[in-house]
């Protein structure tokens, strides 16, 4: 039976070109309809009699007129004299029946208005006004000598045959064919993308010019392609976002993405009914594990190490919970290590047995302190040739991670108490930004890398992210932000415009990431990782910068053992405070002979001094002079 599928073929082929065309048609149609029902409703039995009342009295004035010209024309001939009485009275009843004639025309042109003949009879007279002249003039154009010449019929043949297809076309319904694992949701906003039902309903929402495809189904929900008329651009078409949405009745917490299309005249619709995450385990984290799920494509999404990185979000958008596998990531392998800066402690005291933690600003500025160290100290490693140092477990890769970035910058602005007689003072706390920013312009290539999460991504004074440090990061990741402006301090200026809007994401756990140019602005399902995860991790060495290194070495780890250490054989870590503290018993006795003989910094050395007097360890002599605490006695 080859002919039957041959025929079933032909079929599918010209019902798929007659749907092509019938949304092209559509707007054409709709015109039509609209047009036709305006006069059908203004053909009114009362329309009527005015119509009729008003031609009787054209019908008067017009004969009033003519009778009052030929009147005018008999008193021209009947006097020479333009003055006298008969010519006058002549030429004033032809002006009054003229004016009489004139406002009786305008009547019956409003009555006519008002009354208008129907469509159909419209448009035979227009096209009998071609068709009878072409017809004529192909008559006497044809020779006998050759076959009948019809080049004006065609003509006329060729727009009475494109206005009938054009209608048929525009009312066509086309066969849409839904897929049955639609949501009623689903099926009823298709059904609104229909273009007959949007055509018959666009010009009542400010819409009118614009036709869209049948919608397709996608594994992220919802796209229809939007035709374009000349009186619409995409960006002007995205500007009615508000009439589309109660055009389709969709729900106000739908996502709903507006995008230039594949042509100036196109754009794009797509409705996020659902998510290509859906059914994705993302709870948890083993090591290689990827970071989240892209929500349109359902492919899997990687965060390298080694790339600084920006994360925003607003208070409740999951932003902790999202960037936990990052530092689990951090801080597994042996030639990684983690530093976490946390001025409100919560995040921080969750990663105290896998990563150096910084809570204080003593704290803070100690680690940053360090960090710049050990970066000066690698940079002068790195071989010739070479723009990245090579990590190991003697130099791992460390991860900084600020959280909460605008508590760092307040910090760093606090005012400091001056030095007196009797008190060092506090150190210079202004160092601490300074520090950060050397790190995020200068420690990439010594792999010192630096993450930044602030949930005020602005760089005003009150804002979380420093103008220097932010013009260094190559990933920036969003989770739901409060405002469009916050959205282009995250991703650029550009970001309105290429559909980075942040501030539209739905909350927790969806976010978006730029981590190129040719990265997509599509909504990524991050993993949850919850407190409790963190704290079940196994433990990891800490990074510390130690005073004395053995040859190659540039850090000192300490590691906590998984049983009870014996202590008369394991050594325990010396702090700076204890370095201070044996230097002073040495006989130092001033803060510059402290800082020689420890090597550690005038900031540090004097922190540690004023905690030593606080508990009685040290004390100050009459003259200034450092002494241990027991020779008070």
């Amino acid at each position: 039976m080859d002919w039957k599928q041959a025929w079933s073929t032909t079929a599918a082929t010209t019902n798929s070109a007659l749907d092509a065309l019938a949304p092209m048609c559509a707007p054409f149609a709709a015109r039509w309809d609209r047009e036709a029902e305006r006069r059908a409703q203004l053909r009114t039995s009362e329309n009527l009699k005015a119509l009729m009342a008003a031609q009787r009295e054209h019908n008067s004035a017009r004969s009033t007129h003519a009778m009052a010209r030929n009147q005018r024309s008999a008193a021209r001939k009947a006097s020479n004299n333009p003055l006298s009485a008969t010519r006058r009275a002549a030429r004033t009843a032809h002006k009054a029946a003229r004016q009489h004639h004139s406002q009786a025309r305008s009547v019956l042109k409003e009555a006519r208005k008002n009354y208008p003949a129907t469509l159909a009879a419209r448009a035979v007279q227009t096209h009998a006004a071609h068709a009878v002249p072409g017809g004529l003039a192909t008559w006497l154009m044809t020779e006998a000598t050759h076959a009948l010449t019809l080049w004006p019929a065609s003509i006329s043949a060729g727009l009475i045959g494109l206005n009938v297809a054009g209608l048929w076309l525009g009312r066509r319904q086309p066969s849409v064919h839904l897929d049955d694992g639609m949501t009623a949701e689903e099926r009823r906003l298709a059904a609104r993308l229909d273009p007959s039902f949007w055509v018959t309903n666009a010009d009542a929402r400010g819409l009118s010019g614009t036709v869209p495809t049948p919608a397709k189904l996608t594994p992220a929900g919802l796209v229809s392609h939007v035709r374009l008329d000349g009186r619409w651009t995409p960006k002007t078409f995205r500007v009615k976002a508000d009439e589309i949405r109660a055009l389709l009745g969709a729900r106000t917490d739908l996502r709903m993405e507006i995008a230039s299309g594949s042509h100036g005249d196109r754009a794009t619709i797509t409705l996020r009914t659902r998510s290509a995450a859906d059914g994705i385990d993302l709870t948890g984290w083993t090591p290689g594990a990827p970071w989240g799920v892209d929500t349109v494509t359902g492919e899997p999404v990687m965060v390298p190490l080694g790339r600084r990185m920006l994360v925003a979000g607003t208070s409740g958008s999951g932003k902790s919970w999202s960037t936990r596998a990052l530092l689990a990531e951090g801080s597994e392998a042996e030639d990684h290590r983690l530093v976490v800066i946390d001025p409100k402690r919560v995040e921080a005291m969750n990663w105290q047995h896998r990563a150096r933690t910084a809570i204080t600003p003593n704290e803070v500025l100690e680690v940053t302190d360090d960090l710049v160290a050990e970066m000066h100290e690698r940079l002068a490693l790195i071989p010739r040739g070479q723009d990245v140092i090579s990590i190991s477990p003697e130099r791992p890769r460390i991860t900084v991670f600020v959280d909460e970035g605008a508590e760092v910058i307040s910090m760093a602005a606090t005012p400091r108490a001056r030095a007196t007689k009797d008190d060092p003072g506090d150190p210079d706390w202004g160092r601490i930004m300074e520090n950060l920013r050397t790190l995020a312009r200068m420690a990439r290539a010594a792999e010192i890398i630096l993450i930044w999460a602030t949930q005020k991504p602005t760089m005003d004074r009150n804002g979380g992210i420093d103008p220097q440090v932010s013009a260094q990061i190559t990933y920036r990741a969003a989770l739901a932000l409060s405002t469009s402006g916050e959205s282009r301090v995250v991703f650029g200026e550009d970001a309105t415009e290429k559909g980075w809007h942040a501030h539209e994401l739905p909350m927790p756990g969806v976010a978006m990431l730029r981590s190129g140019p040719k990265a997509k602005p599509n909504p990524i399902s991050t993993r949850a990782f919850s407190p409790a995860d963190v704290i079940a991790l196994p433990d990891r060495p800490v990074w510390h910068r130690g005073s004395s290194k053995p040859t190659g070495s540039t850090l000192r780890l300490v590691k906590e053992q998984a049983t009870a250490p014996d202590v008369s054989t394991t050594p325990v870590p010396e702090t700076n405070r204890d370095r201070v503290l044996r230097a002073v018993h040495d006989g130092a006795r001033t803060l510059r002979d402290v800082t020689d003989r420890t090597g550690i910094n005038k900031g540090t050395v004097s922190r540690e001094i004023k905690a030593l007097t606080t508990t009685g360890d040290l004390r100050k002599s009459d003259d200034g002079m450092l002494l241990p605490g027991k020779e008070a006695a």
